[in-house]
């Protein structure tokens, strides 16, 4: 088994508490652990103070690119958890908007959703984190 690290470029580097995803290969497979996505580009900057709607689009769209840089797609992903601050029910149309345009596809991964008291940081609404399972094409140790 072989276990690879990676902070890829266009997501924000938070290296010194941990890894933006895990890849782990065995027997042909890879497993890709992607760490919670938040609404933030690369620089850290939050994106759409107060806003679920923005901040859903843009944490789907640091969970894709995690995921392209683990060579996977969201046809990948076989879990998911979301986090949201303060959920209400409403919040999965908002939600579940941002979650279509990212998972356009019929086979749709089990998933978890949670409301928190808070995130990480202040002005986060909502984290997404994913597990993708794929064949690898590098011959396995």
């Amino acid at each position: 088994m072989e276990k690879e690290f990676l902070n890829p470029g266009d997501l924000p580097n938070w290296q010194q508490v941990f890894s933006q995803l895990v890849i782990v290969k065995a027997r042909g497979v890879r497993t890709i652990y992607v760490a919670g996505q938040v609404s933030v580009d690369e620089q850290k900057n939050l994106i759409g103070p107060g806003d679920l709607a923005t901040q859903s689009e843009q944490a789907f769209r640091n969970l894709t690119r995690a995921l392209a840089a683990g060579g996977a797609t969201t046809t990948d992903v076989v879990k998911l958890n979301l986090y949201v601050k303060h959920y209400q029910p409403a919040d999965a149309t908002i939600i579940g908007e941002a979650f279509r345009r990212a998972f356009p596809h019929q086979d749709l991964p089990v998933s978890t959703w949670l409301g928190v008291e808070a995130l990480a940081e202040e002005g986060f609404l909502i984290e997404v984190d994913a597990v993708a399972v794929v064949e690898s094409h590098e011959a396995e140790k």
